[in-house]
């Protein structure tokens, strides 16, 4: 069961009357008084005190923006990734290592082994899933997540790299 919380004193509703006046947020009230916010609000709203909100607006609004800006650069990031991957894809020759009877043999396969391009492919999809995500927290506040072009994208890779690869097995 919780503790029934210790009253303001005399002394303390004067500090408290005090403070306010001088201007000082209700936190900066609680840390002087030694007390809890929440207790500093109850006695403040018996007093008829208010504080004003609009330095704490202003410092909410200015992290939105900052995460906001942030995850832009994540979603380039994640963009440029997608871009550097597909072009990796697309390059037409690979040079590859594999061991052979404890001996590493290099070659040149004009083509990415099915698992290494599913692998690739996999990570291609996540990131764009991801970047569409990180978007859709800017618009609409999710309501475009559904149709964006981006998930659509992501989506018609990995069906057209299952649609080319079903049953095949590529061997070095």
């Amino acid at each position: 069961m919780a503790e029934a919380p210790v009253p303001f004193s005399d002394e303390e509703i004067a500090e408290l009357k005090r403070l306010h006046g001088l201007g000082l947020s209700r936190n900066r009230i609680a840390r002087e008084l030694g007390r809890s916010g929440r207790a500093v609000s109850v006695h403040s709203d018996r007093l008829g005190l208010t504080y004003d909100r609009t330095l704490t607006a202003a410092a909410t609004e200015a992290k939105m923006q900052d995460a906001k800006a942030r995850r832009a650069a994540i979603i380039e990031q994640l963009y440029d990734t997608v871009e550097e991957e597909l072009a990796y894809l697309n390059g037409g020759r690979y040079d590859l290592v594999e061991v052979s009877a404890g001996t590493a043999v290099k070659y040149s396969p004009t083509r990415l082994p099915a698992q290494d391009r599913k692998a690739l492919l996999t990570g291609i999809g996540s990131a764009m899933a991801t970047a569409t995500r990180l978007e859709a927290l800017d618009t609409n506040n999710g309501v475009d997540e559904g149709i964006s072009l981006l998930g659509q994208l992501a989506t018609g890779l990995t069906a057209a790299y299952n649609a080319m690869n079903e049953g095949a097995g590529d061997a070095p």
